[in-house]
């Protein structure tokens, strides 16, 4: 897939392979359920008896504070930012999910745009390099991106077989996917000519217009692209992060989880 594929005809970007091993979680726009996805694919898979890593490189560190309990406690050299910015192994966490391990995130990463615009030694491929020692002690692995298309979303994607673009309905969230089509673009084109565009995953879905104008909006536009599956706003996905539980420990009956098991089966199994 090249450079004018994706932006002159973007459906063609859309993969028909099952068969992940590295996948990045990735948008513009904070607030659209990326964290939230990634938790729920990871722990989901992992559920299913998948040997499942996800990878945190979100500042906010939202995955690890909700499936690691001593997460306060962790130092940022047990965090990937000791991958990211000092060229360590990936630290390697167990959560309390069988078959699950994360690699946990840190405040700290917030500054890495302008150490890596400094350093310019390998810079996009930092955690490439250190995934590929250990990818094949999983089956699938996961990176929960930044909202953000700085260094860290440029590793993830140079790192990744393929790509899961989150966008919740609005003006402003649908924008965002243009300048995302660019980056996966550049990555392409400068670092990793095999990565593939999974689909577009439309969450925080409701009963209002502004959502029946966005998923119009999207099928307009992204045709194929769009994932079959749309994940509803539901108050237990909010719930479940706030006792430090993946949706499916929370409560597997919610309509989120409901809706995340269905679209594992449909993408992973």
């Amino acid at each position: 897939m090249q450079f004018q594929n994706v932006l002159e005809n973007p459906q063609t970007a859309f993969s028909t392979l099952t068969d992940l091993m590295i996948v990045s979680i990735a948008t513009q726009k904070g607030g659209a359920g990326k964290t939230t996805t990634s938790i729920a694919l990871s722990a989901g898979l992992a559920r299913k008896g998948k040997k499942v890593l996800l990878v945190d490189i979100d500042q906010q560190a939202n995955s690890s504070k909700v499936l690691l309990r001593h997460y306060p406690t962790i130092p940022k050299e047990q965090s990937v930012h000791a991958t990211i910015i000092e060229r360590k192994p990936l630290p390697i966490h167990k959560t309390d999910v069988p078959n699950l391990d994360i690699v946990p995130g840190h405040i700290l990463l917030s500054n890495t745009d302008v150490e890596l615009t400094i350093a310019k030694d390998r810079r996009e491929d930092r955690l490439k390099r250190e995934l590929d020692k250990i990818k094949d002690n999983y089956e699938y692995v996961f990176i929960d991106c930044p909202p953000n298309l700085g260094w860290l979303t440029i590793n993830a994607l140079n790192s990744s077989d393929q790509v899961i673009i989150i966008v919740a309905p609005g003006y402003f969230e649908l924008d965002s996917i243009v300048q995302f089509y660019k980056t996966i673009a550049e990555v392409q084109e400068f670092f990793n000519p095999d990565l593939q565009l999974k689909g577009i995953l439309f969450t925080r879905s409701d009963p209002t217009v502004n959502t029946r104008e966005s998923l119009t909006i999207l099928r307009q536009m992204y045709g194929k692209e769009l994932l079959p599956v749309i994940i509803p706003e539901n108050t237990d996905l909010r719930n479940a992060h706030f006792n430090k539980q993946d949706i499916f420990a929370y409560n597997p009956h919610a309509k989120g989880a409901v809706a995340y098991d269905k679209l594992i089966n449909e993408l992973f199994l």
